[in-house]
């Protein structure tokens, strides 16, 4: 009876606990590019807020756009949410451009901050280059038909915000507001409750909701330290650098075993490289021509090109790199100032690297028994059939072709095992 009694007083408790809590509206930043992350960041926000009951949603947008494959995942997570979903372009000077319009007008009620623009969502391929008529015809029907299914049921200006997939129109905030395809164009977060605080709104699946605002507080949903982590890494252009940091890595603990941190860091580096070109539209071209550099920085250190196989290397890295990821916006490929900032030092210090092994193994080669061939000595008995010579300061068991008589000068001629043959030296005149 008593612990009945007590799980009854905590579950009041914490009822009495909620209800006291302050009415809540979550803010989620979509400031990154539309990428796999930042669709699973805006997922686990909407999530966050149907756990805690939030009143509402803000999806604050400032982004050049993105994946397509993301944006949908987004766009049909806000569809479905069961908490409404307002979606805002901010602060100003804010965009949401490409995947971003179709973010936008996702929304129960969209909204622009002052100075925002929108639009320019003609669809491009993942490697940033044309597509022929006919498949530039589907995608685009395609990507306007998506477009139109929701916008259209929100009650929005479906044609024109078909011609920002269609024709690439972009749209200020007053002209997208004039012209219906968003609902307000609001300063900040605060304002946009105050605005919407007791309005009506229809819901996507066509129920009619009424907006409690009063008196709520924002709570701004952070991506959590993966999120962070690895949203940074999806950026092309620490990919790459990742990627060639581990090669190197790599290569040092082969070539130097032991040393363990280049190895480690390496193999960390390289693994959140490949994380990153999973998700990433990668051009294999690209990476065949980034081997094909590594190659020759290698040749180049064991081959006297006169820095011609060094040079190759450099263009072939820097064309590779440039290569590699060619997204459908700019933020989603490899700036040209990286590849050069990276092909340089690589090339100087793969090259050196590779010299150091390369020079290190032709020594280990000359050293030991095989190389006291051609070096001189003494004989210290007779030498015949057996004997005894010494080499280097070492006593060396020995046998000739002609017999040596002891102190001699001799020479080696070969070693075989713990005997080695001499011959005589003659001496000057």
């Amino acid at each position: 009876m008593v612990s009945k009694f007590a799980i009854r007083n905590s579950q009041f408790a914490l009822a009495f606990f909620l209800l006291a809590q302050p009415p809540s509206v979550i803010q989620i930043n979509l400031d990154d590019i539309v990428h796999p992350i930042s669709a699973d960041y805006v997922r686990d926000g909407l999530e966050r807020a149907k756990e805690t009951g939030a009143r509402a949603v803000i999806v604050r947008i400032n982004t050049p756009g993105g994946l397509a494959d993301s944006m949908r995942e987004i766009v049909e997570a806000i569809l479905t949410s069961p908490v409404p979903v307002i979606t805002w372009v901010g602060p100003s000077g804010a965009r949401a451009a490409s995947a971003g319009f179709f973010v936008l007008l996702a929304g129960d009620v969209a909204a622009m901050a002052p100075g925002g623009n929108t639009g320019a969502a003609h669809p491009v391929s993942i490697t940033g280059s044309q597509f022929d008529d006919v498949m530039e015809k589907k995608i685009v029907s395609d990507a306007a038909a998506y477009l139109r299914s929701y916008t259209a049921k929100r009650g929005r200006n479906a044609a024109l915000a078909e011609l920002g997939v269609t024709e690439s129109r972009s749209f200020t905030a007053d002209e997208a507001l004039k012209e219906n395809l968003i609902d307000a164009v609001v300063a900040d977060a605060p304002e946009l409750l105050r605005q919407y605080d007791g309005r009506e709104i229809r819901r996507f699946d066509g129920r009619q909701v009424r907006l409690d605002l009063s008196n709520a507080e924002i709570e701004v949903f952070e991506m959590s330290t993966r999120q962070r982590i690895l949203s940074r890494v999806l950026n092309p252009n620490i990919a790459l650098v990742l990627a060639l940091i581990g090669l190197l890595g790599l290569y040092i603990e082969i070539s130097h075993p032991g040393l363990i941190i280049p190895g480690v860091a390496g193999a960390i580096s390289l693994l959140l490289a490949l994380f990153a070109f999973n998700l990433l539209p990668v051009n294999w071209s690209g990476a065949a021509l980034i081997l094909l550099a590594i190659v020759l920085f290698v040749l180049e250190a064991t081959v006297a090109s006169h820095g011609i196989l060094a040079l190759g290397g450099i263009i072939a890295l820097v064309v590779g790199g440039l290569m590699l990821v060619e997204g459908p916006i700019p933020q989603l490929r490899i700036h040209f100032a990286t590849t050069l900032a990276v092909a340089i030092p690589l090339a100087v210090i793969t090259v050196f690297l590779v010299r150091l092994v390369y020079l290190s193994q032709r020594r280990k080669s000359l050293s030991g028994r095989q190389s006291m061939v051609g070096e001189t000595g003494v004989a210290r008995t007779d030498v015949h059939k057996d004997g005894k010579v010494l080499v280097h300061g070492e006593y060396w068991n020995a046998f000739s072709a002609a017999p040596i008589p002891n102190g001699a000068q001799i020479r080696v001629v070969a070693v075989h095992g713990l005997k080695v043959e001499v011959e005589a030296v003659e001496k000057k005149e």
